[in-house]
C-alpha cells in the first residue's frame, strides 16, 4: 500500500490524494515515486478513463517541494514523469482534473498547471514562490503559465511569487470553476461524470489534437497534420456506437475501444 498517497478507484474514475497533511502535502522524492506509479497505472489501465488529483485535508492541495527534506540533505531524485509523477508526463491523452482544496504552491501549482481541468475551493491560493527562496519553477511553471494565461499576468506571478486567490485565478483563466470550501473534490467529480458521458476515445482524441496542434506554427499546418489519437478513434467500436445510439434515440454504451 502506498504511504504518501491514497488511490481510490470508482468505476472509470481514479482519484489520487496526496497524503502528507503534516507538511501541507509537500512532496519529497519517495512521495513523487508513489504518485508516479499511481499515474503509470492510470495511463496503462484501459478501464480507467479520467483521473482526479487532490490533497488530503482542507488546508493544502500541495505546498510544493519539501524544502525541509532537501535542507536536511535528502537526495533529490524525481521520476521521469516529473514532479508528482505528472509535470513531465507528456503524451497522456486521458483527462486529468485537479481538485484544489487549499494552497497550491510551487511544485503543487505546477501539478495544477499540468492538469486539463481545475476546480478550486474559494479558499485556494496559487503561487510560484521559488524566486523568494533563490530557486525557480523548474517543473514546468515557467513554461506552462505563459501558455495558459496572458503573458503580462504570467510575468506578474513569475517575477514576484505573489499569491493568487481562487476568484482571481478563475478570471485569469487557469481555473475552470470555484466552489465553496470543502467542495473541490465533489466539483471535480461532477466534471469527471460529465466527461464520462462522452466517448472516451473522442475525449482522448480531442485532448491530443488540442495539445499537439499547438506545436504547428500555422492553423493550416495544424489542420493538415495527422494525429494518432484520431486514427485510433475512427477505427473504434465507439465511432460506430455513437451515431447508432443517436439514431435510435438511446444513450450510447461506450467501450473505450
Amino acid at each position: 500500500m502506498p504511504e504518501f498517497c491514497d488511490v481510490e478507484r470508482d468505476g472509470h474514475v481514479l482519484t489520487v490524494t496526496i497524503a502528507r497533511p503534516e507538511v501541507m502535502n509537500a512532496i519529497h522524492p519517495p512521495a513523487s515515486a508513489e504518485l508516479a506509479r499511481a499515474f503509470d497505472e492510470f495511463e496503462a489501465d484501459p478501464d480507467l478513463w479520467v483521473a482526479i488529483v487532490t490533497g488530503r485535508g482542507d488546508k493544502a492541495f500541495c505546498a510544493g517541494n519539501d524544502l525541509k527534506f532537501q535542507a536536511a540533505g535528502g537526495k533529490l531524485e524525481w521520476p521521469v514523469s516529473g514532479f508528482g509523477g505528472l509535470t513531465a508526463r507528456f503524451g497522456l491523452t486521458k483527462p486529468l482534473i485537479a481538485a484544489v482544496n487549499g494552497l497550491a504552491m510551487g511544485g503543487g501549482f505546477e501539478i495544477v498547471l499540468a492538469c486539463d481541468i481545475v476546480v478550486a475551493a474559494e479558499t485556494a491560493l496559487f503561487s510560484l514562490p521559488e524566486p523568494r527562496v533563490g530557486l525557480a519553477a523548474l517543473a514546468g511553471g515557467m513554461q506552462r503559465l505563459p501558455r495558459q494565461i496572458p503573458l503580462k499576468h504570467a510575468m506578474g506571478m513569475l517575477l514576484t511569487g505573489r499569491r493568487v486567490p481562487a476568484e482571481e485565478a478563475l478570471r485569469l483563466g487557469f481555473v475552470n470553476e470555484v466552489v465553496p470550501p470543502g467542495q473541490a473534490l465533489a466539483g471535480a467529480r461532477r466534471w469527471a461524470d460529465a466527461i464520462l458521458e462522452c466517448s472516451p476515445l473522442s475525449v482522448r482524441a480531442s485532448k491530443a489534437v488540442a495539445l499537439e496542434s499547438l506545436a504547428y506554427p500555422s492553423l493550416e499546418e495544424a489542420l493538415a497534420a495527422r494525429y494518432d489519437a484520431v486514427a485510433t478513434l475512427v477505427r473504434s467500436e465507439d465511432f460506430v456506437e455513437g451515431p447508432r445510439a443517436f439514431a435510435a434515440k438511446r444513450k450510447p454504451v461506450w467501450k473505450g475501444r
